[in-house]
């Protein structure tokens, strides 16, 4: 008598530099997803009762974890994603920035709140207290594989809950050394606090389905879509942090050298494939020349590549060059121009900065997200039009406004989750200020006490004090002149 043994399908992380192959995954099923989240919620009940301190410092031996083996990570990021070593540096800093904000006010946002239970009830007491949902499924993007999912994993975690964690088949290595930092830092703990399951869009989509009590999604609205509906089937709530082709506004009074500067970095860092990055610039008449030109000059210095000198790296999706050359054709045969860069930037793997001019509002490089190193700058004739135009957008993720006298009041204008003066894409590294979209940009938050609260659940606690006879409003046995007297006390409350 033979056995037969089942074999596992499985897919390779390949380098976006070299095509060297990295690790081997396992293509997880419906079935193995399924157990991947029973698991979570079997460990959730020990995770779940520690108190938020206790959880905080498991928290925080993960984070002294993955910064003691931050070399490994650094090398593993460059090859997997293919940004440069200082660039992944930086994601890992901001990551654990984000974790230790997390554990920090983990405390105080579970805190019971009293709140007042009125007149009426007033010898009852009245409580509102968090408590964690149970088990959170986040579906991470490749563009920022450990500061992207960790926005929702810290928060996640230090509320309460369990984590099952689906990273882009892109970057697959990256996140499985993530969720084993965690177990190294923690071997106490039962497994499953922490989870991580690995594949295509099925497994995604596996993962709406198998009754985890949130999605965390952070990718294009195309996918986000998908995993909304989805997620409907089964009534399971969703956080959607999407697309984004965000405006920066600059006004005559700018410093424009400093915004020129801050501009080149948010439209080429990571090569312009940050969900916040900056894709569309406004700037009024009198000082666009004087603008674009720097902004030209800043991106003359950039070198894509795959080496230790280069500014960013390749593309870390194959078909995103397809992309970026579709909006680039688009925009040259709308009478778009480029200053630098254009087609012939774009390579097999790595595409260079380019400045668009003159490109038509209703051009897809401009109504569309393009995620690559590319910018287009309008010269507007007023503040007013640059405002109607940066609004005029499905997206509305972050912006940007430079002006030394009128920041305040031209953000105040702005639709977007988040708005940036005198600088750009500054909110991302702040534990404390939510981050999130806007109609085609998503909904819901991440980060800050708002982004913490996406994880928790509200349970209202009311208790009855003491007894008033015969002035009971919850009884079958009220007194006959206890409405009477209502209606006359509170007639002189909420009359005219």
């Amino acid at each position: 008598m033979t056995s037969q043994v089942r074999t596992r399908a499985t897919f390779d992380s390949i380098s976006p530099i070299d095509d060297s192959p990295i690790a081997s995954f396992t293509i997880d099923s419906a079935e193995s997803v399924a157990r991947t989240v029973g698991l979570a919620r079997r460990a959730q009940r020990t995770w779940a009762a520690l108190p938020p301190r206790t959880r905080a410092r498991h928290l925080r031996a993960w984070r002294h974890e993955i910064w003691s083996h931050r070399a490994e990570f650094i090398d593993l990021i460059h090859r997997e994603n293919g940004k440069p070593a200082d660039d992944a540096l930086l994601e890992i800093v901001l990551t654990l920035e984000h974790i230790a904000w997390a554990e920090k006010q983990a405390p105080r946002l579970m805190r019971s709140r009293r709140v007042n239970p009125g007149l009426l009830l007033a010898n009852y007491s009245a409580h509102v207290d968090k408590v964690a949902l149970g088990v959170v499924g986040v579906i991470g993007p490749w563009n920022y594989p450990l500061y992207a999912p960790n926005s929702a994993i810290g928060s996640a975690l230090a509320a309460g809950n369990c984590v099952v964690f689906k990273p882009s088949e892109y970057t697959p290595a990256v996140a499985a050394r993530y969720v084993r930092a965690f177990h190294e830092a923690n071997p106490a703990l039962p497994l499953g606090i922490l989870s991580l399951v690995t594949g295509y869009g099925d497994t995604g989509a596996a993962l709406c389905r198998s009754g985890v009590d949130k999605i965390a999604f952070t990718g294009s609205t195309r996918t986000g879509s998908k995993i909304m509906a989805t997620c409907a089937e089964t009534l399971t709530p969703v956080v959607l942090e999407c697309g984004g082709k965000d405006p920066v506004i600059v006004a005559a009074d700018a410093d424009i050298a400093a915004a020129a500067e801050a501009v080149a970095w948010g439209a080429f860092t990571n090569g312009g494939q940050t969900c916040v990055g900056v894709e569309r610039v406004y700037v009024e008449r009198s000082v666009a020349a004087q603008f674009t030109g720097a902004l030209v000059q800043h991106a003359r210095a950039i070198a894509p590549g795959g080496d230790a000198p280069a500014t960013y790296g390749p593309m870390t999706m194959p078909s995103q060059i397809d992309i970026v050359r579709r909006h680039l054709a688009d925009a040259e045969a709308a009478g778009g121009r480029a200053l630098i860069g254009g087609l012939p930037s774009i390579g097999e793997r790595f595409v260079g900065p380019t400045v668009l001019v003159d490109t038509p509002e209703n051009c897809s490089a401009v109504r569309e997200e393009t995620f690559g190193p590319t910018v287009t700058v309008r010269e507007v004739d007023s503040i007013e039009e640059a405002i109607e135009l940066s609004n005029d957008h499905r997206y509305a993720l972050g912006a940007s406004v430079f002006s030394r006298t009128h920041g305040k009041e031209i953000a105040a204008q702005l639709v977007c989750g988040q708005v940036t003066v005198n600088s750009v894409i500054a909110f991302a590294g702040m534990g404390s200020v939510p981050m999130g979209g806007v109609g085609a940009s998503g909904f819901g938050r991440v980060h800050g006490d708002e982004g913490f609260a996406e994880f928790c659940r509200t349970h209202s606690r009311v208790t009855k004090l003491f007894d008033i006879p015969g002035f009971e409003l919850v009884t079958l046995r009220r007194r006959r002149w206890v409405m009477p007297l209502i209606d006359r006390v509170l007639g002189l409350r909420h009359r005219r």
